[in-house]
C-alpha cells in the first residue's frame, strides 16, 4: 500500500513540476519578453503600418496557454495523496505566483474599451479608455506592468525552489538557465536598439497631438519616438541632390 501511495504521490508532484515548469519557466517570460520587444512586428511599415497583432496574439496565447496549465498543476497538487511535509518556501511563493496570475488575468477584463480609429464607437467617435489614457487605462496598465515583472521573478524563485526540493533532474535545470540566460541575453541586445516602445505609439503612431502621446510611457526603460524622428515612408522620401 505504501509503494502504491509513493508512486501516486510521485507522479502527482512530477507532472506538477513539469507543467508549472513549461507554464512559469516557458511561455510567461516568452509572452513578457514579445509583448515588451516586439510592440512594433520585424518588417512592419510603421508609423505607416499600425496596430500590428503579432505581439497581442503572442502575448495572449502565451498568457492564457500558461493560465490553463498553472490550474492544470494547481489541481495536480491539490489531489495528491496528503504528504507529510509542513508547507515550506516553495508552497508560501507558488500560492503568491498563482494569485499574481489570477490578478493579471481578471485585471485584464478591466482594462476598459479601445477606441481610436481602429475601434470607433457606435457614433463614429473615437472615444475610448485606451485611446483617451482614462484614468481607468492609467491604472490598468500600472497594475498590470507591475504585478507581471513581479509575478515573474517570484515564478523565478518558485521553480528553482520546486526543483530542489523535488530534487529536480540536471537536465532542467540547466534548459531552464540556458532558456532564461538567452532571454535575457536577448533582452540586453534589443533594449539597447530601442525596441521597448510605447505601448501607445506603436498603436496610433508619433503625432504629439494624441492624448496619450502627452503622457510620459508607462513602465521602466520604455520609450518614445518622437515624430520627427519616425521613419519616412519610401513613397515619400525626397530624392537626394543629384538624383
Amino acid at each position: 500500500m505504501d509503494a502504491a501511495r509513493d508512486h501516486n504521490v510521485g507522479w502527482h508532484l512530477s507532472w506538477h513540476a513539469r507543467i508549472m515548469v513549461l507554464a512559469w519557466g516557458v511561455l510567461v517570460p516568452l509572452g513578457i519578453f514579445t509583448a515588451r520587444y516586439f510592440k512594433i512586428a520585424p518588417g512592419q511599415d510603421w508609423p505607416q503600418t499600425l496596430d500590428h497583432h503579432f505581439w497581442w496574439n503572442t502575448h495572449r496565447i502565451c498568457q492564457y496557454s500558461a493560465l490553463a496549465l498553472m490550474l492544470l498543476g494547481l489541481w495536480l497538487i491539490l489531489t495528491a495523496p496528503p504528504m507529510a511535509t509542513l508547507p515550506g518556501p516553495h508552497w508560501f511563493l507558488g500560492w503568491s505566483v498563482v494569485a499574481l496570475g489570477l490578478v493579471q488575468i481578471l485585471g485584464g477584463l478591466f482594462r476598459g474599451t479601445k477606441g481610436g480609429p481602429t475601434e470607433p464607437g457606435p457614433d463614429g467617435s473615437w472615444r475610448g479608455d485606451h485611446f483617451d489614457m482614462t484614468p481607468r487605462r492609467k491604472a490598468f496598465e500600472y497594475l498590470h506592468k507591475s504585478a507581471g515583472y513581479t509575478a515573474l521573478l517570484l515564478s523565478v524563485a518558485t521553480i528553482f525552489s520546486g526543483l530542489w526540493q523535488a530534487n529536480g533532474p540536471n537536465w532542467m535545470w540547466l534548459t531552464l538557465v540556458m532558456w532564461w540566460g538567452g532571454l535575457i541575453g536577448l533582452s540586453v541586445v534589443l533594449q539597447r536598439r530601442g525596441m521597448a516602445i510605447d505601448t501607445y505609439q506603436a498603436i496610433w503612431g508619433p503625432d504629439p497631438n494624441l492624448p496619450g502621446n502627452q503622457l510620459k510611457p508607462i513602465g521602466f526603460g520604455v520609450r518614445r519616438i518622437e515624430q520627427q524622428d519616425a521613419p519616412i515612408h519610401r513613397a515619400e522620401r525626397k530624392p537626394t541632390p543629384g538624383q
